[in-house]
């Protein structure tokens, strides 16, 4: 089946631009809200919605995503929020909607009855930062079975041996992490991230369509650092800075953040 994360980004490339990825946690500051946010940012120049369900240990996440999703367990989110949410979004809008998650919830719910949930709602796949390709026999079975995508990381002190393997094993876009540590605002992105790509992309002829795209997550917060990544990725995927957009803006906030990143230039204070 055609990925559609990766029509997007190639479409995005066709364009002479990079992808914009935008991540938003499900449930915060309330269930509604987090689904008219998400459609916010896909009519204000996401070109990828990524979205959170809050975990209980979410041991990748920096301060401001922790407490929106701490916020949004302590306002009732259930699991099956996830789908309700991604099927009410993807009804609206006709951008891809991949859900970041950890995997115990997915094993806790059942990993072919969750794959069976999210293609039904209309996700597009599953980014899944703590699982590796050689464990994920079950999820990789379920996901070309239902056609979803399978998004797994890369990080800059994988080797090139593991690095094959997540190639081969991904479909959508390489989740490329900018530098070692926690989701959160940066000044400087790691310069590893750029070196990481280029590692990818010598495995280009690994991906299962011959194509490699990555897309550099973790510390990309302005303007400057989606332009420095996209210089050499195929995608930047910024997270943070909408949440936080969110949070002190609502809406309106958000929108102005997300139309202002799209287009290469930095929010109004």
């Amino acid at each position: 089946m055609t990925s559609r994360v990766a029509a997007v980004i190639d479409a995005a490339r066709a364009q002479g631009r990079g992808a914009f990825v935008g991540y938003l946690p499900i449930g915060f500051p309330d269930l509604e809200t987090s689904i008219e946010a998400a459609v916010t940012l896909a009519e204000n120049g996401v070109d990828i919605l990524e979205l959170g369900p809050p975990y209980s240990d979410p041991v990748m996440d920096g301060t401001v995503i922790q407490e929106a999703t701490q916020a949004a367990l302590a306002g009732g989110f259930r699991l099956r929020d996830t789908f309700t949410a991604v099927r009410e979004i993807t009804r609206r809008v006709d951008v891809p909607v991949l859900v970041m998650t950890y995997w115990n919830p997915v094993v806790q719910y059942d990993v072919d009855r969750f794959a069976d949930d999210l293609a039904a709602a209309g996700g597009a796949g599953l980014i899944t930062p703590d699982i590796t390709p050689e464990a994920a026999g079950e999820w990789i079975a379920a996901s070309e079975r239902t056609g979803l995508d399978r998004v797994f990381l890369a990080a800059p002190t994988s080797t090139d041996e593991r690095l094959e393997l997540i190639v081969r094993s991904t479909t959508g876009f390489v989740y490329t992490v900018s530098t070692m540590g926690i989701t959160g605002e940066r000044d400087q992105l790691d310069a590893a991230a750029r070196t990481l790509v280029a590692r990818l992309r010598e495995h280009a002829g690994a991906s299962p369509d011959g194509e490699l795209r990555a897309c550099v997550g973790i510390g990309i917060s302005n303007a400057e650092q989606i332009a420095g990544v996209l210089d050499y990725a195929d995608g930047a995927i910024v997270g943070t800075a909408l949440v936080r957009a969110l949070r002190d803006g609502g809406l309106e906030g958000l929108a102005e953040t997300a139309r202002a990143l799209a287009a290469g230039a930095e929010p109004a204070a």
